[in-house]
């Protein structure tokens, strides 16, 4: 498997990851029994919970990108050096983004999700 694919792989382990500290905050502020309803009408979720909802959805937003890049790059015989560079800016800094955002720290927080997008930008170069 090549590194891009590797990277891929644990972004997708990462937003998973993601999703189940999202599910158990949401049950620790909510509850259970209104989680497992139809949740119409559940409160906002904040604090922690929020936070971690919102990186989580951050994360899925920006791994459909990432996934196509890299599939793209692998398709198109066009992985190399630079591509796989790019996926492990890529998870590195989605990694700081999610224990920054969980944190709560806003500033720092965009300077990672920019370092991620640099990371993409550096696959997307490598297809045209």
């Amino acid at each position: 498997m090549s590194p891009d694919l590797k990277y891929l792989l644990y972004s997708v382990i990462l937003a998973f990851v993601q999703m189940l500290i999202a599910a158990t905050a949401a049950d620790r502020q909510l509850g259970l029994t209104a989680l497992a309803g139809n949740r119409e009408g559940l409160p906002e979720l904040t604090g922690v919970a929020g936070r971690a909802r919102r990186a989580h959805l951050n994360m899925l937003e920006n791994l459909a990108l990432f996934s196509a890049l890299v599939l793209i790059a692998a398709v198109a015989g066009k992985a190399n050096a630079m591509t796989a560079l790019g996926a492990l800016v890529f998870f590195w800094a989605r990694l700081a983004y999610a224990v920054v955002y969980l944190a709560g720290i806003p500033w720092l927080r965009t300077l990672v999700w920019f370092v991620s997008v640099i990371g993409m930008i550096m696959i997307a170069i490598q297809l045209f």
